[in-house]
C-alpha cells in the first residue's frame, strides 16, 4: 500500500507508528477502528499532545491508507511532499477537525475542549487521577451516545436518555450507574455551569450490599506461600496492615517507622492519611527489602536517572527530592520508565495489574475455591481482627473508614458470640 502511494521507504516506519498509536487510542477510549468518526478525535488528541501540523497530516494520511485496506471502496490519499491543506476525505464526519484554508491552524473538536475543562476542574479540587479517568470516560460515552452533539446544546433530557439506556438496554451495574450520574452531575455543574435538573424519573438500579469474600487464616497462609518475590512481601503487608492495593503500591521508604513499629499511609482513599501497626513477624523481611532498595537506588544514580515519580507538583517545591533515598518506592518496578515529554528515565512502582494477576495465580495454585483478589486480603484482615474480639472502632481507624457503618459489614462474615445461629437440621425435635 505505502509503495503504491509513492511514500518514501524511510517514512514507512513512521506511517506504521501512527497506525499503532491510532489502534491504541481506539482501544483506550472505546472506539472502533472502522468508525471513521474516531479519526478526527485521534488527530485532536495529537494536537493536544503538541504534535506539529505536519505530523498530524502524516498521521491522517497513514490512517487513511489503513482505513482503505479495511474498506476497499475508500480511495486512499495521494502522498505529497508537504502536508495537505485540506482534511482527507476519510475524516469528514460532522463535528470533524476543522482546518483553515491555509492549513496552518488545527482546532480541537468541541468535546475535546470540554475534556480539557473537565480535567482542570478535577485537578483544581485535587481529585485522584482515577476519578479523572472515570469522569472523562463517562463524558466521552455521553458524547458518542448523542452522536457528537454540540456540548452547548446538551440538555438534561439527553442525560436522562443516556442514563436510562445504561440501566435498561446495557443493564450496567448499580455502581456504574451511580458513577455515571455523579460524573455527569459534575460535568454540568462545574464545566457547563448549568443545573442538571430533576432526574428522579430516570430508571436506576438498586445497589445491593454484598458480603465480602473472606479467607480463613489457613487459606491466607497457603496463598502467601504460593506468592513469589516481591509479591510475597506485598501480600503479607496487604493482609497484615489491611491496606488497599493502591495504598500498598504507593508506599515509600519514609512511610516505615521502625522505632515506633508503625506504618504511615499517606494520601489514601479520599486523600486521607492514617497509621497502622507494622506486623512484628515480618519486620525482618521488610528490612531485607529496604537493603535491596538501597542497592537499586545506588545503581539508578550511577546510570544518571532522574529519580522516582513524585505526587503532584511536589518536585517543583522540593527540587532533587526524586533522587533522595527516602522517596524511593518500597515496591519499585523492575525497569525504568522513559518520560516522553523530557526523555528522562524515572522509576515507577510495581503495577497494580501485575499484583492482581500474581494473587489470582497463587490462589489457583493453592487450590482456594473462592474469588480471590488483593482486596480479599483487606477483607480478611478486618474479619480476623473481629474474630479476635478487637474493638470495631480501632478496626475502623486502621481501615481508614469515615463511618463505622462501613466497617460493620464485616460483622456479617463471622459467627455471632451473643446468639449463635443454628441450622434447622440441628434443632432438637
Amino acid at each position: 500500500m505505502l509503495k503504491s502511494q509513492n511514500v518514501p521507504q524511510e517514512r514507512w516506519s513512521e506511517h506504521q507508528k501512527w497506525v499503532r498509536f491510532y489502534l491504541h487510542f481506539c482501544e483506550k477510549y472505546g472506539h472502533q477502528p472502522t468508525d471513521l468518526g474516531s479519526i478526527p478525535l485521534f488527530i485532536a488528541k495529537l494536537s493536544s499532545k503538541g504534535q506539529t501540523v505536519a505530523q498530524q497530516a502524516e498521521a491522517q494520511r497513514a490512517i487513511g491508507y489503513y482505513a482503505s485496506l479495511l474498506s476497499p471502496t475508500l480511495e486512499p490519499a495521494k502522498s505529497e511532499a508537504a502536508p495537505p491543506a485540506r482534511v482527507h476525505p476519510v475524516a469528514k464526519p460532522a463535528l470533524a477537525l476543522r482546518i483553515s484554508q491555509q492549513g496552518a491552524e488545527v482546532r480541537e473538536e468541541p468535546w475535546q475542549e470540554v475534556a480539557d475543562k473537565l480535567k482542570k476542574q478535577i485537578m483544581l479540587r485535587h481529585y485522584s487521577p482515577k476519578t479523572l479517568k472515570a469522569y472523562a470516560g463517562w463524558m466521552w460515552k455521553l458524547c458518542r451516545f448523542l452522536d457528537h452533539k454540540l456540548p452547548e446544546t446538551v440538555t438534561s433530557s439527553d442525560v436522562q436518555r443516556f442514563l436510562a439506556d445504561l440501566a435498561v438496554r446495557q443493564q450496567v451495574s448499580a455502581s456504574a450507574q451511580n458513577q455515571a450520574f455523579n460524573a455527569l452531575l459534575f460535568l454540568f455543574r462545574h464545566v457547563f455551569k448549568r443545573d442538571l435538573g430533576d432526574l428522579s424519573d430516570t430508571p436506576r438500579a438498586k445497589r445491593r450490599q454484598s458480603i465480602p469474600t473472606v479467607l480463613s487464616r489457613s487459606e491466607v497462609t497457603s496463598l502467601i506461600a504460593e506468592l513469589q518475590p516481591p509479591y510475597r512481601l506485598l501480600g503479607m503487608i496487604l493482609y497484615g496492615c489491611g491496606l488497599r492495593l493502591s495504598e500498598a503500591t504507593s508506599l515509600r521508604l519514609h512511610n516505615f517507622n521502625f522505632d515506633t513499629g508503625m506504618l504511615s499511609v499517606q494520601f489514601g482513599k479520599g486523600d486521607k492519611s492514617r497509621t497502622v501497626p507494622l506486623p512484628e513477624s515480618i519486620q525482618g523481611e521488610i528490612l531485607v527489602q529496604v537493603e535491596q532498595i538501597k542497592v537499586l537506588h545506588r545503581e539508578d544514580l550511577a546510570k544518571g536517572y532522574a529519580g522516582v515519580f513524585l505526587p503532584g507538583l511536589f518536585e517543583k517545591k522540593a527540587k532533587g527530592a526524586a533522587r533522595e533515598l527516602v522517596w524511593q518506592w518500597f515496591f519499585p518496578a523492575q525497569s525504568l520508565t522513559r518520560v516522553e515529554a523530557t526523555g528522562e528515565l524515572r522509576r515507577y512502582h510495581v503495577h497494580e495489574t501485575d499484583i492482581q494477576r500474581a494473587i489470582r495465580a497463587a490462589a489457583l495454585r493453592a487450590g482456594i475455591p473462592k474469588r480471590v483478589s488483593p482486596h480479599t486480603l483487606r477483607h480478611s484482615f478486618a474479619t480476623h481482627l473481629l474474630q479476635a474480639n478487637s474493638d470495631i472502632r480501632q478496626i475502623q481507624q486502621m481501615l481508614g473508614h469515615s463511618d463505622v457503618c462501613t466497617t460493620m459489614i464485616y460483622t456479617h462474615t463471622i459467627k455471632s458470640d451473643f446468639k449463635p445461629l443454628k441450622s434447622p437440621l440441628d434443632l432438637e425435635r
